[in-house]
């Protein structure tokens, strides 16, 4: 709804109560509310969802906060890359009114008590990889969701079965918020843009190449009317592990439940989670 300027410089702020004075003020002027939830390091794929925000509301918010809750012990939440400073310089001219930067003292004080549980597209996959992983999800989703009440926020597809769970806790909760999941934005030669890419040796980003390839030999193989899952879950594997790469899963799955589907006759969607060296990369690919 408004038009970003290249000299634009997004507010930063680190505290509640003036969060919730600005958003205050947008509400008194009848303005929409837009939020793109990220932990910050951010690239071009989290940039095209401000813009997306930036074109469909009045007031953009970008919350940048590293949540502990969503990493298991021993995951990469210490060395998760924090760069705030650069994130604020990037979204200069991308149409972002505001940078809500929270401190985790204010987001989990040392009395905090209350998560939010999440079953059903939470429970496979990455729920069974990462248990708890989408119960701090949730929970920072929803408190950010109460900080800002935003009438849309803006999510990527890379995380599909996040946006998924996102959704369903939307509905389930009756929160007045429409999610809007945008494409997932790739590098030329089709790496999904990750913030723990910056992770990858030369090498290793090479090897990474055949997550993206395992996902187009999926909607290759159904374009060509192989049907059976397993075959071509046989096939993605194959292409994976020929790189060297640790697979966690590979899924053919229905896209609303995440339900693993038997044959392709249908809308499907591929998931891939691989460990190449000691970086973990999702990816995912909707087909059929």
């Amino acid at each position: 709804m408004k038009t970003a300027r290249s000299d634009a410089r997004a507010r930063l702020i680190e505290t509640a109560a003036t969060l919730r004075g600005e958003v205050e003020v947008a509400r008194g002027e009848k303005k929409t509310i837009g939020l793109v939830p990220t932990m910050g390091a951010l690239h071009a794929g989290h940039v095209s969802l401000v813009d997306a925000a930036s074109r469909e509301c009045d007031l953009t918010i970008v919350s940048v906060f590293v949540n502990p809750a969503q990493f298991a012990p021993g995951e990469d939440f210490a060395r998760y890359p924090r760069t705030l400073s650069a994130d604020w310089e990037l979204l200069g001219g991308h149409g972002a009114d505001i940078v809500f930067a929270p401190s985790s003292e204010f987001m989990y004080p040392s009395d905090h008590a209350t998560y939010v549980e999440v079953g059903g597209p939470a429970l496979p996959l990455e729920g069974q990889f990462r248990p708890g992983h989408f119960r701090g999800v949730a929970t920072v989703v929803l408190k950010l969701f109460n900080l800002v009440t935003p009438d849309r926020a803006y999510f990527g597809r890379k995380d599909y079965q996040q946006s998924l769970v996102v959704r369903r806790m939307v509905a389930d909760l009756d929160l007045p918020i429409h999610i809007e999941v945008c494409p997932t934005v790739r590098e030329a030669d089709g790496l999904a843009l990750s913030s723990r890419n910056r992770y990858l040796t030369s090498d290793e980003r090479r090897r990474a190449l055949a997550i993206a390839e395992s996902l187009r030999l999926a909607a290759r193989l159904v374009r060509e009317g192989t049907r059976d899952a397993a075959a071509i879950m046989a096939a993605m594997h194959q292409t994976l592990r020929a790189r060297d790469l640790q697979v966690d899963y590979v899924a053919l799955a229905d896209p609303e439940t995440l339900h693993p589907v038997v044959l392709v006759d249908r809308p499907t969607v591929a998931l891939v989670a691989a460990r190449v060296g000691a970086t973990r990369l999702i990816d995912n690919e909707l087909i059929g």
